[in-house]
């Protein structure tokens, strides 16, 4: 199920490249949100009670986590998409863990350790290689696509999003929890969808567009969603969310398979930094001293 999940997901990168002539970024974003939200609603009727219960008791930060992480996280990979390949988005994102650690050693005070700090330096190199396209003159002249800047952003979201998530603690399952906060994600989006719109972006849906609707919503958005919490309560969190490392490779394998995308040689040194820091920071543990009886 973890492995068909971030299957699921890397094809979301594939549809969201495939409809972006037909689909602006905001627009995709809302109506994901929108169509994975009523989907998965009656899935979790037994919960709705509970769900209203913290909806009328914490409705501001639900939808603050909902905006963070569902919304701009989204939005901003849409966008992103927009001027950079899926390739090298699903290389960025999957810094996402090493940005969760360090804003969980200042939001939540978990420690971080000099493996972790170290894995997380090498990360960052990684992630400035590909952002430089491995050229250390537009480092220095500051000149960057911006859809790796986009990607980047996203994947800081995501970050921040799962700590403020671990520290708010609600109290209820994590499927009906995700409903919840794919209804929030969705009405922080509107404002986005809303003036995309009067800005002159329009949807033109034809057959490209709509099957890329379809599969964000469907199998990409709430059957993901719902086979990601199956998976959490099967293996545990930590483990299931380790197996996110497996949708970078099937972007990759994705995209060049039908859109036609090839691996750059900053992708591959940026990649190679990316996992020798996630290695670090995962894999290897502290030594714990034998306390002298």
């Amino acid at each position: 199920m973890a492995v068909l999940c971030w299957f699921l997901s890397a094809g979301v990168y594939i549809a969201a490249k495939w409809a972006a002539p037909e689909m602006p970024s905001w627009a995709l974003c809302f109506w994901r949100l929108s169509l994975a939200c009523l989907i998965l609603l009656p899935i979790v009727h037994r919960h709705h009670g509970a769900m209203l219960a913290l909806i009328r008791t914490r409705a501001t930060e639900v939808v603050m986590i909902g905006a963070i992480g569902l919304t701009l996280c989204q939005g901003m990979i849409f966008t992103g998409l927009n001027y950079t390949n899926a390739t090298t988005a699903g290389i960025i994102m999957a810094l996402s863990p090493i940005m969760t650690m360090v804003l969980a050693r200042f939001v939540l005070g978990e420690p971080l350790g000099p493996a972790k700090a170290l894995g997380a330096a090498l990360a960052l190199i990684g992630m400035v290689v590909i952002v430089a396209r491995g050229d250390l003159s537009m480092l220095l002249r500051l000149q960057f696509n911006p859809g790796e800047l986009w990607i980047v952003g996203s994947a800081l979201c995501w970050g921040l999003y799962t700590v403020l998530l671990r520290r708010s603690k609600f109290g209820i399952e994590l499927l009906p929890m995700v409903v919840l906060l794919l209804g929030a994600g969705a009405l922080a989006a509107l404002p986005f969808y809303l003036w995309e719109m009067t800005s002159g972006a329009r949807m033109s849906l034809h057959a490209d567009g709509l099957l890329a609707l379809a599969y964000v919503a469907g199998p990409g958005g709430a059957l993901m969603y719902y086979l990601y919490n199956r998976s959490v309560e099967s293996l545990g969190a930590s483990r299931a969310s380790m197996l996110l490392y497996l949708q970078t490779v099937f972007v990759a394998v994705l995209a060049y398979l039908i859109l036609g995308e090839r691996l750059h040689d900053f992708d591959l040194a940026g990649a190679a930094f990316i996992v020798a820091g996630i290695v670090l920071a995962t894999v290897v543990k502290p030594k714990v001293r034998a306390e002298p009886a």
